[in-house]
């Protein structure tokens, strides 16, 4: 009995101490939830994460199946520790910290690095570029590999670390950067703060290190999404009459970083793309287009940081005849202008542009003479444009570069903010935000082109060149809605089309889910593909008879598409020559039975295809991050023996009152 009444006393004292936390105020504990919470902080942040390709793997993962634990350090300090450590570092000290990833006691000493990030970062760092100097080489028409495109590049983003890397977000870096000082304060302590990485990636796990394997196994998926285009005005697939020449305009809307959600691209290439859409904007409002004797053509591609997924694939699913592509002949095309980086010609000054060309010398002079024509007519806008440099080995990176294999004497212009070396210091980096870019530069760019293609199109109306004019309010709206949390996809114009599945936008590819389709279920197309898709509709239509309340049940003739029904539920039905365009690996075929992707041999004649890495990137279950204080294993062997050394002491006790009490009886 009194053994029961000393346990049941233990168990209160533990109960009455649990209820106050070190500063003295007491915690309610209504649940494990809130125990957990009191226990961890969770620690928000972006994920560098596991790709990849026919050769190997690149990007981040816990070497293992399980969690990582490790004590937080700085940088600065982590050679003074003795064991593995979380690794908080500085962004001006990132690359440096990986350059000595292959070195032998890196490992022994690195389980997991934490990114710090800092407000206006970007002032005092000259450049930070985790792609190569030369991105994407292998796909250029041209051989000339030790030309840097992009001077800053590091190329750290395509190498394999095993070993979990996270960006900070903002609150997160002044967090940790407490917790490393304390740790730092209390060397000799009997605690220490750790975090815990859960970043276990299903090709680690299986042992699938490569796409081929990680495919046929099922613990990946392709890189993907959808890429779209559309037609000014509407070709009416039906007629009789020959088709006209096609001038192609067209941008990318994906980008790369080393850190998965964290991927703006406003720079390369969302500055092309809000460009592009803004000179589809002001063209809408043209009246006339319809007589022009060339066709206008707008392509927004997707997957193109990732081997030109979305232009090699539009050129396939044109052999193919897919639904897809219906209405357009890439054989028509004349002419192919594409929108690059243009978001940092100089705001106060003369914004100046490249040309960068390549193709037949009659087309490209044609090209040109529009540029000038329409250069001309914004004498006003203090806007310039030159020719690129000869010295360059051909046209940059760029979309272009497919087109340039598929048909080698097309004429194509690119047009940049740059000539030799990208303007842009924080390519394929989640630098390259909103701070990089400014508006005036791309409403500048997007005057230019609008202008052009009016004029490459056959228009020689003077006043009619001159009412092109983009809207400034309409650029500066995208800018927030595509590159900005706030109000980022919740913005009036986003929701005017699509209900996006998120707020703030991320411009990384993605993986391609189910079967791919001319028309994707919605939550297999991207939010930005969607939005992209209903904009172009919207804006490249002619109205339908069929204005029913519910366009959904009515909208099947040629050319028909129902817009906005995301928005509303109802939609708009319209007429419009625009389609959505799958985006994944040429050397991939999707098996409908089984569900599978299967990798299909190389074609020697297809140099695009045997260049094609096959991207793929891991699945996983959950990603998370979370920090919590610990005992050091010499505190616990303490603890250990002080509760042997008790135990044998109650023993001794207990033994010595017990003969005692029988010496005492017997006495009595």
């Amino acid at each position: 009995m009194g053994s029961k009444l000393s346990l049941l006393l233990s168990l209160l004292c533990f109960v009455t101490c649990l209820g106050f936390s070190f500063s003295g105020k007491t915690n309610s504990f209504e649940s494990v939830p809130d125990l957990e919470k009191s226990m961890y902080t969770q620690i928000d942040g972006f994920p560098c994460v596991r790709l990849l390709n026919l050769s190997g793997e690149i990007g981040c993962s816990n070497p293992g199946r399980g969690n990582v634990v490790a004590p937080i350090v700085r940088f600065k300090n982590a050679n003074e520790f003795v064991g593995p450590a979380a690794i908080l570092v500085s962004l001006d000290e990132f690359e440096s910290l990986l350059s000595r990833h292959a070195w032998p006691n890196f490992a022994r000493k690195v389980a997991g690095i934490l990114v710090e990030s800092t407000t206006q970062v970007q002032n005092g760092i000259k450049g930070f570029s985790p792609d190569v100097k030369f991105p994407q080489a292998g796909f250029a028409p041209y051989r000339s590999n030790n030309f840097e495109w992009n001077p800053a590049g590091s190329g750290i983003m395509w190498k394999a670390y095993n070993f979990p890397v996270f960006l900070l977000s903002k609150n997160s870096s002044s967090i940790l950067q407490e917790v490393a000082l304390m740790n730092e304060k209390t060397k000799k302590a009997y605690t220490k703060v750790v975090s815990e990485f859960d970043l276990v990636m299903q090709t680690t796990k299986s042992g699938t290190h490569d796409s081929d394997s990680c495919l046929k196994e099922g613990t990946c998926l392709p890189l993907g999404g959808y890429s779209v285009w559309s037609a000014l005005p509407p070709i009416n697939i039906s007629s009789p009459l020959k088709a006209k020449p096609v001038v192609l305009t067209m941008t990318s809307m994906d980008s790369a970083s080393f850190f998965r959600d964290k991927n703006l691209g406003a720079e390369s290439p969302i500055s092309g793309l809000i460009a592009l859409l803004a000179v589809v904007d002001s063209l809408s409002r043209l009246g006339g287009l319809e007589e022009l004797n060339k066709q206008l053509v707008f392509v927004v591609l997707t997957g193109e940081a990732w081997g030109y997924l979305g232009s090699r694939r539009f050129f396939l699913e044109s052999d193919q005849q897919s639904d897809t592509m219906k209405g357009l002949d890439l054989a028509m095309i004349e002419t192919v202008v594409e929108i690059g980086s243009v978001g940092k010609s100089y705001p106060q000054g003369t914004k100046t542009f490249f040309a960068h060309t390549a193709g037949a010398t009659s087309s490209v002079n044609g090209t040109l003479n529009a540029l000038q024509h329409a250069q001309d007519s914004l004498i006003t806008e203090s806007i310039m444009v030159k020719t690129a440099s000869t010295s360059n080995p051909g046209v940059p990176p760029s979309s272009l570069m497919t087109f340039l294999r598929k048909k080698p004497q097309i004429s194509g212009l690119v047009l940049e903010d740059f000539d030799s070396a990208f303007s842009n210091e924080f390519y394929h980096s989640h630098l390259d935000d909103l701070s990089n870019i400014n508006s005036t530069s791309i409403v500048a760019a997007a005057s230019l082109v609008a202008r052009t293609l009016y004029i490459l199109a056959g228009g020689k109306d003077p006043s009619a060149i001159n009412n092109i004019k983009i809207n400034s309010s309409f650029v500066e709206e995208l800018l927030g809605c595509l590159l900005d949390c706030e109000p980022g996809l919740s913005c009036g114009l986003v929701k005017h089309y699509i209900s996006p599945s998120t707020t703030c936008p991320s411009h990384y590819v993605g993986v391609i889910l189910g079967e791919p389709s001319s028309k994707p279920y919605p939550a297999y197309a991207g939010d930005i593909s969607r939005f992209v898709w209903n904009f172009l509709a919207d804006k490249t239509s002619i109205p339908s008879k069929n204005l029913s309340s519910s366009c959904s049940k009515d909208c099947n003739g040629d050319n028909e598409l129902c817009i906005r029904e995301e928005a509303d539920g109802k939609g708009v039905c319209v007429i419009s020559t625009t389609r959505f365009v799958p985006a994944y690996s040429t050397r991939l075929k999707y098996d409908d039975e089984s569900g599978s992707w299967t990798v299909l041999p190389s074609n020697s004649s297809d140099i695009m295809g045997v260049e094609d890495p096959v991207w793929t990137e891991s699945n996983w279950d959950v990603i998370n991050v979370r920090v919590y204080t610990v005992q050091t294993a010499a505190y616990d062997h303490v603890i250990l023996l002080l509760g042997i050394l008790v135990t044998l002491l109650a023993y001794l006790l207990i033994v010595i009152a017990r003969t005692v009490i029988r010496k005492a009886l017997k006495q009595d």
